[in-house]
């Protein structure tokens, strides 16, 4: 008889999420196709057929497979992957518009604090959908929508990372304190969430509910993983062989398949196909569940005198429940008859007797058997199939004493083979269990000891987990301030807060590549470079800013170091548009513009959303005076990126050089409104104001450049020429000696101070220090030896006079 078809395709999706949890994308895309065969017509399958194709960097295969489900917003998983696919190709309204049709189907999700090592949602949820919507808008240049998709996913999902780094260079003004705190929310999702898994409190687990588990079997012969046979024993042995190691203290080398956990204590949890979890996790055990498995079919008498085990008993279960696991066949023997030597037919583990009035037989001390008294075949069984666990093991022991000693007393006992809702025994329906005490009181089941120091550790547990969450959000704040103030070009702030994070986080590239870059943006390259070095050494083959590095390096001109970062990148990843950039910046070190420019372009061509390597490649224009290639190139990056800051501050070089003045203006004006702590560019604002004829306004630039890095030589340099402009001969003096300590070997500095000195009428100074810069810059010799020609002849002319 052929399988019927959700058992086949079952099987199939639990393969392939199998091998999609294993990173074998190769092999579940070949078992995709074969589902996707078997079920052409099947959303579920053209979704696996997809997200493989996606996962192995197809997305024109995704986007195919995808389409048809996915862009009538009926399969959610379909509609996802068709959006990711959309991404990629450039169609992003599309993968919009796939979105908001299945806006029904994820629109009240939230996974948030579901997913585990051995549980999965395989479908996204409102937060993950929300946040590629923002992607697809950004990509669509609709910056407005994109924010707001970006801020709804981190209200739902506070670590949509993503989402926040997304807002960040967006330029949005965002309060990290409110986003990353413990609100009454994130608590009650806490606590709301099921118990730690089961890998948590015990290793011998075989996962519930896992994540190979397909959610669509109603009944356990769907399962491919739950073993059913038609014989009675082989169940037992062979599907459950966890179970059977737990009762016999045995290895089976067979490997447990069953769908469940198997805690001490406990009882065969329940069928896979329970929509909750396996409730003995939650203490939800009523005396009235019928939620054990199946019993295996009662065997008649027959002695054990087999191998060391013998055939394998009827199913048995721990002694927790003691009140359940008496056998339902032999409808014959419904009568009670009492004990003489024969043994019953299908003994119970545990079992106290009954006398003829249906009540329990009490003995208040057990007595140790009688070393010539025939072994009952219960007693053999009990000792034969003995439990592992401490608990377990002490009480069936002591039970079995209680059974031997009714015995021994002569009192006529009654087989009690009732099923768990109770048979008459004597007239009386109700089913009364007995503690090993012999009280006469209801026993509790020994996995009920369990459930409930389960329920009393729920509450410290749920601290712990509440604790830990706010120890994950503290440290996600740092990360996110850090973040958010270097996108703000608050260099100093960011550095100062990523300082603070434990030594275990701060040492870790990514946190210390950004501080690389923080540096790097103040301009302080050395301290830069120390950073990068660390980043190289923790991660040899990273790739993410390192083309950053590679311009710290330009400016050092290392050249060496930075030939072989270079060699490096390519090495690792020669389609990477990081390496090709790092290759070019060796190049135009070199004065090898014309390679330059192709390794820009590679890069550009490789990733076309990548705007540093557009600013590099119209760099390059400029230094061959290739004026209007180069507004094309930083136009280019402007296009991709309208907040990168280094393309509109190369468009204003650009119109500067080209004598247009106001538009140069303009465009430093830009610059300096995504980066105002950028003092080169506040200098080049002041620069063109002074090419203007208005050096007042300039002065005021270039002190407030000198403010926010009081070590640029730069502004001060221009600041102290202003100032000499403006006659203000005593302050320029002032920064020319602050200048002079900053950079002693500067030959401009010492130029304009013997000029100054020139002025102020200070002709030993002013020899000394054109002296200084004739010897520092022996090219610029000609204008030196005027310049000292022109204080003889002044000397000459004071004279005269």
């Amino acid at each position: 008889m052929a399988p019927s078809t959700p058992h086949i395709s079952g099987q199939l999706r639990q393969l392939i999420y199998y091998h999609l949890d294993n990173n074998l994308i190769n092999n579940a895309l070949f078992l995709a196709g074969r589902l996707h065969a078997y079920e052409p017509r099947s959303s579920e399958s053209s979704y696996l057929l997809a997200l493989c194709h996606l996962l192995s960097g197809q997305p024109k295969a995704a986007w195919e497979y995808s389409r048809n489900a996915g862009s009538r917003g009926t399969h959610l998983g379909c509609s996802y992957v068709l959006a990711q696919a959309c991404l990629d190709l450039g169609k992003y309204m599309d993968g919009i518009t796939a979105l908001e049709r299945s806006r029904s189907l994820w629109a009240s999700k939230s996974h948030w604090n579901k997913h585990s090592e051995t549980r999965r949602q395989h479908y996204p949820d409102a937060a993950a959908v929300i946040c590629l919507q923002g992607k697809l808008w950004q990509a669509n240049k609709d910056l407005r929508k994109a924010v707001e998709c970006y801020v709804e996913s981190l209200k739902l999902n506070p670590f949509m990372w993503d989402a926040f780094t997304a807002l960040c260079e967006a330029g949005v003004n965002i309060k990290v304190s409110n986003l990353y705190k413990l609100t009454p929310e994130l608590v009650a999702m806490v606590q709301a969430a099921p118990l730690p898994d089961s890998t948590a409190l015990s290793d011998k687990t075989v996962p519930h509910n896992g994540p190979l588990q397909t959610q669509l079997n109603t009944n356990p012969n769907a399962d491919p993983f739950f073993s059913n046979s038609s014989k009675g024993d082989s169940s037992l042995s062979h599907g459950s062989s966890a179970l059977w190691e737990k009762l016999n203290g045995s290895t089976v080398s067979v490997a447990s398949v069953g769908p469940a956990v198997i805690h001490e204590g406990m009882e065969t949890p329940v069928a896979q196909n329970d929509p909750d979890d396996v409730r003995l996790m939650n203490g939800a055990v009523s005396s009235n569940d019928p939620w054990e498995p199946r019993l295996a079919p009662a065997r008649r008498n027959r002695p054990l005198q087999h191998s060391e085990y013998g055939d394998p008993p009827p199913k048995m279960r721990t002694t927790a429940l003691k009140s359940r696991i008496r056998s339902r066949a032999e409808p014959e023997d419904s009568n009670p008859v009492h004990i003489e030597e024969e043994p019953v037919p299908v003994p119970s583990i545990g079992e106290r007797k009954r006398t003829v009035s249906g009540q329990v037989a009490h003995q208040p001390v057990p007595q140790p058997l009688e070393p010539g008294a025939p072994q009952r075949r219960s007693t053999r069984l009990l000792n034969h199939i003995r439990p592992t666990t401490s608990k377990l093991a002490a009480s069936t022991l002591r039970e079995g004493r209680e059974v031997k000693k009714v015995r021994a007393t002569g009192t006529k006992g009654r087989t009690a083979t009732a099923s768990s809702m109770g048979r008459a025994v004597s007239g009386n329906r109700k089913h009364i269990p007995s503690g090993p005490d012999g009280d006469g009181k209801e026993s509790r089941p020994a996995g009920s000891s369990n459930i409930s120091n389960m329920g009393k550790s729920a509450a410290p547990d749920r601290t712990k987990e509440i604790e830990a969450l706010s120890w994950i959000l503290d440290l996600f704040a740092k990360l996110a301030t850090g973040c958010f103030n270097l996108a703000r070009y608050k260099c100093p702030e960011a550095i100062q807060t990523l300082n603070l994070l434990p030594q275990g986080q701060r040492e870790t590239p990514w946190v210390l590549s950004q501080i690389g870059r923080a540096y790097y943006e103040q301009a302080l390259y050395t301290d830069a470079e120390k950073y990068f070095i660390r980043v190289k050494t923790l991660a040899p083959f990273r790739l993410e800013d390192m083309e950053i590095y590679s311009t710290v390096l330009w400016h050092l001109k290392h050249d060496v170091e930075l030939s072989y970062l270079a060699h490096e990148l390519m090495e690792a990843d020669r389609l990477s548009p990081e390496a090709w950039c790092a290759a070019g910046n060796s190049f135009s070190h070199q004065r090898d513009h014309e390679q330059a420019l192709k390794c820009f372009k590679r890069a550009t061509q490789l990733n076309p959303r990548f705007a540093y390597a557009f600013a590099l490649q119209g760099h390059e224009y400029v230094a061959n005076e290739e004026y209007d290639k180069a507004l094309d190139a930083f136009r280019s990056g402007i296009n991709a990126d309208n907040r990168h800051y280094n393309s509109w501050y190369g468009l204003g070089q650009v119109y500067e050089k080209m004598g247009k003045l106001e538009y140069a203006e303009q465009h430093y004006r830009n610059a300096v409104q995504i980066n105002p702590s950028n003092a080169v560019l506040i200098c080049c604002i002041g620069l063109v104001i002074e090419k203007m004829s208005n050096p007042k306004t300039a002065l005021f630039h270039y002190s407030r450049a000198t403010s926010l890095a009081p070590q640029s030589v730069l502004a001060r340099f221009r600041k102290a020429r202003v100032l000499m402009k403006l006659e203000e001969f005593k302050l320029a003096l002032a920064e020319l000696k602050v200048l002079k300590d900053i950079a002693p070997d500067e030959a401009n500095v010492h130029y304009l101070l013997g000029k100054l000195y020139k002025v102020l009428q200070d002709k030993a100074n002013a020899i000394k220090h054109f002296t200084a810069a004739l010897n520092l810059d022996p090219k610029a010799a000609q204008y030196i030896k005027d310049a000292m020609e022109a204080l003889d002849d002044d000397e000459d002319d004071a004279d005269m006079a």
